[in-house]
Order: C-alpha cells, then structure tokens, then sequence
C-alpha cells in the first residue's frame, strides 16, 4: 500500500470541510487502512461516508486490495489530539497526570502548552463551624497529561 497516497487523498478530504481533523491514521496488517477523524463541532457519519468513497474513488483497487475505515471517536476514549481539547471547553474531563495525580473539572481554557480545569469542593471554613464551597483550579501541562477523557454526564 502506497501510504503516501492515501495521507495525501486523506488530507485533500479533509480540506472539504475545514472543521474537520485527523485523529490517527493507521496501516494495518493485510492493508487494512484505519482513519479516525472528529470535528470542531462533531462529526457525522455522512461526513465519514464522503471520506471514505473519496479515497476508494481515488485508489486503484486493481492495483492494491485493501479495507478501508473511516470512523468518528468513541466517546469513551481518551483524547488523542490538542484540538480536541479546544472543542470539549466546558465539558468535564477527568486527567490523570504522568504523576499519577487525578484532576476532574470543567475545562475552562485551553491554550498550546496547557488546558485550565475549574472545580468546587467543600471544604471546613477558616473561622467556625460548617463548610464553605470553594472554587479549585489547576493548569496541567499536555506533556504532562497521561490520559484525559470526558466524563459523560446524564441529567
């Protein structure tokens, strides 16, 4: 399988649709082709259908036998990329660090190097009896972020 065909037919795709980006592109065994996209605002199987006949209509089947997937991310998945980071701001993610410290918040910002996470907890006040709700925040470093997924929420 000639892989720079396909990058190169996989990035003509994306243009199409500039809220579109690449996720992981992978060559398996028996030219199995595995492409993984998402998007700013999601991404839907028609979008993942246009992608696919794309290159199959641009690849000589004559030439190569080859399988070709072209899917969305799993939702229960750890994000893979910056820019999915970018898209999830205020959604709650759960990190664990390459310290293995664990962090879930809302993603307030995100910016090249780093994503910014809000939380509250109750904590015992300063003077008294009771507890008072505080606001926690925590800058993490993408380096420095083992795994991050988004916590799925049901109301």
């Amino acid at each position: 399988m000639r892989q720079e065909i396909v990058k190169e037919l996989l990035s003509d795709a994306l243009k199409e649709n500039e809220t579109l980006f690449l996720i992981e592109l992978s060559f398996l065994a028996e030219n199995k082709i595995l492409i993984e996209v998402d998007g700013d605002n999601g991404v839907t199987l028609k979008e993942c259908m246009r992608i696919s006949r794309y290159i199959n209509d641009n690849l000589d089947r004559e030439e190569e036998d080859y399988g070709l997937e072209v899917t969305s991310p799993d939702i229960a998945n750890p994000l893979k990329v910056k820019r999915q980071y970018k898209k999830n701001i205020g959604k709650t993610l759960q990190i664990k660090t390459t310290t293995n410290e664990n962090y879930e918040g809302v993603l307030t910002d995100v910016n090249e190097n780093q994503v910014f996470l809000e939380w509250k907890v109750r904590e015992p006040k300063p003077v008294g009896k009771g507890k008072v709700t505080v606001v926690k925040t925590a800058i993490i470093e993408y380096k420095n972020i083992q795994e991050a997924k988004v916590k799925i929420i049901f109301n």
